[in-house]
């Protein structure tokens, strides 16, 4: 039996990068996974994957920026496999534009939290009367080594992310006696489609422009700083299932020792 035999999951962000690899990793584990994607290229392409290799996905159009249709993409969810027990918030990211609070433009602003912390939060607002219903399930959030250190001069996205890591544990102690556990994992750099574009594929020489400057570290005192999608998903695998009962509240750094020295 798979490790989320019977669980229904809704992944944000599911076309691409992280999210992609959790809904493979989820239904190969035997759950039944919504892809919650704006982009519907994106959204179908990884449905018909998951379909090819066995698993049972849908594609469901979402913006998760837009309460009316997170709101929609969690109904649709229920309607079709009856229940929903994981939600795993993906969905976000940073540009290239973020820069210094005494420097960036306001509208990275906008964007940044609408993406990376509304989005979460909007997905909660909506997900969390379900997998109560359901008797209760797992919250898997998304923020960054960039809320673990100071060291990264995106401002915005930090801000953002260390919110999600506010909201994870103040819903973590909230839910807890609705049977909801909600953790939240802290990636280092992962070399999704999205990272190699913008900074080069080659982790051993990272290209020195302006707009590397949030992730430039010394590589050679990380050895383990860089990771694939799937190094993630997989402990977004473990958060979602029972394995995990004894973890919430849990800010997990899966960074390869980025934050702890």
């Amino acid at each position: 039996m798979g490790r989320l035999q019977g669980k229904v999951a809704f992944l944000t962000g599911a076309g691409s990068g992280i999210a992609r690899s959790a809904a493979h990793i989820f239904t190969r584990e035997g759950a039944k996974v919504v892809i919650a994607e704006l982009k519907p290229e994106l959204g179908r392409a990884c449905e018909q994957s998951v379909r090819q290799a066995g698993g049972d996905a849908t594609f469901i159009e979402t913006d998760v920026t837009k309460e009316d249709s997170v709101k929609a993409a969690i109904a649709r969810t229920v309607a079709l496999y009856g229940k929903l027990d994981v939600l795993y918030n993906c969905a976000g990211g940073s540009v290239v534009e973020d820069k210094r609070v005494t420097d960036v433009d306001m509208s990275v602003w906008n964007h940044t939290m609408s993406l990376d912390l509304l989005g979460t939060f909007l997905c909660s607002r909506y997900g969390i009367p379900e997998i109560i219903k359901a008797g209760g399930g797992a919250i898997i959030n998304m923020s960054s080594v960039v809320a673990l250190r100071g060291a990264f001069p995106v401002h915005i996205y930090t801000a953002a992310k260390g919110g999600v890591i506010a909201l994870t544990q103040a819903m973590a102690c909230e839910y807890a006696h609705d049977h909801i556990r909600v953790n939240a994992i802290c990636p280092g750099v992962i070399l999704t489609d999205r990272v190699k574009q913008r900074f080069g594929k080659s982790a051993e020489s990272p290209a020195t422009t302006d707009q590397t400057r949030a992730i430039k570290i010394d590589w050679k005192n990380y050895p383990f700083a860089t990771g694939e999608p799937e190094d993630i998903a997989n402990v977004a695998l473990f958060l979602a299932s029972d394995e995990s009962r004894m973890l919430t509240g849990a800010i997990i750094p899966a960074d390869g020792g980025m934050s702890a020295y």
